[in-house]
């Protein structure tokens, strides 16, 4: 099996776990650069999948099995948005074009993300694996994961005996998660849009290891381990929801406002708030996982919000209290409905 973004925490956490399957002989780790996290008994190979050597790399291994986890939308290291971008698109292209060439490579399995559906103020309450998007992603990661699937898409039709397993995963989260919306979430104050509390969805880090573990392996009972699958845990979470659990105050801002808010906090360098995250924390998103479970086989040993819980622990406490947050929000909620009867008394009268 070789494993591709080796130097990232999760994909290390990947290759340590593999490794105890008796179904695996031997895990080859790779990526541009040493990780700082040891990888078990995995054999490391530094390679950059941007470059034809990968090639070379599946023949001198002999890899059956390719696990592609280096499509992310945070950087490594000092890289840039420009970086990342060419290690999704033009490193996914090359690694497909390796394993085309390869006589050995029986299975890929590829980490997406429910990106690819975009947020608009016209979609479907629930996206299912086959809902097309109503608005294209037009940049950042959101576009980079739409472009690999259909490089994907392309190698599963050139390769149709290869089994090609694409998941397309939630919102990571979890005690260690690197991710762009972990990251917004470990602001002191968060930014909101005015008027909107968006559905979240989240995958936890723990459930992520599992079901790429389940899709790497051959079918099993009667399930099939190919395919493009949402991946998520049970129920949802209003982005008010999080604020309070996490004891964060937030900040409702005008669309515009937000916008310049982004970029300010990339420029500080303290989160890449990017457009398509603003999107998503104003429309939100939700994706059904009936073809996970009943298809894939896999369930997720988390729901949404035990995974929010689990990352809020991780994460110490906010400026305010939790239950004191909750308490004020319901008093001024309530507030605001006696007002309201109040007034259309008055109307009445």
């Amino acid at each position: 099996m070789l494993v591709t973004g080796a130097a990232r925490p999760l994909a290390g956490r990947f290759v340590r776990r593999v490794q105890r399957d008796p179904q695996v002989d031997r895990v080859v780790a790779v990526d541009v650069v040493p990780p700082e996290h040891h990888l078990g008994g995995a054999d490391f190979v530094q390679a950059d999948i941007r470059q034809p050597t990968m090639a070379r790399v599946l023949a001198e291994t002999g890899a059956d099995t390719v696990v592609h986890l280096d499509v992310t939308g945070m950087a490594l290291g000092g890289g840039g948005r420009a970086t990342v971008k060419e290690t999704n698109v033009i490193g996914t292209m090359q690694l497909l074009g390796a394993c085309q060439k390869s006589p050995n490579v029986r299975r890929l399995v590829v980490k997406s993300s429910t990106n690819v559906y975009g947020s608009a103020p016209r979609d479907p309450a629930v996206f299912t694996e086959t809902t097309p998007a109503k608005s294209l992603p037009s940049g950042g990661f959101a576009k980079d994961a739409v472009e690999v699937e259909g490089y994907v898409r392309g190698f599963a039709r050139r390769r149709p005996d290869v089994a090609v397993c694409v998941l397309r995963f939630a919102n990571i989260l979890g005690p260690t998660a690197e991710t762009p919306l972990a990251a917004y979430f470990a602001l002191p104050v968060l930014p909101t849009v005015l008027g909107y509390d968006p559905r979240l969805q989240f995958t936890h880090e723990d459930d992520v290891i599992e079901v790429l573990r389940l899709a790497a392996h051959e079918a099993r009972r009667g399930t099939l381990n190919s395919g493009t699958f949402n991946i998520a845990g049970d129920g949802v979470l209003l982005l008010s929801q999080c604020a309070r659990r996490l004891g964060r105050p937030t900040v409702p801002l005008l669309l515009p406002a937000v916008t310049w808010a982004g970029s300010l906090v990339r420029t500080l360098g303290m989160t890449d708030f990017s457009p398509e995250q603003i999107r998503l924390l104003t429309h939100g998103r939700v994706v059904a996982t009936h073809e996970m479970r009943g298809t894939l086989g896999f369930q997720p040993r988390y729901t949404t919000a035990e995974t929010f819980a689990d990352f809020a622990r991780g994460r110490g406490p906010g400026l305010l209290p939790p239950a004191a947050l909750a308490g004020a929000v319901d008093r001024i909620a309530a507030l605001s409905h006696r007002a309201g009867g109040h007034l259309s008394t008055q109307s009445a009268n």
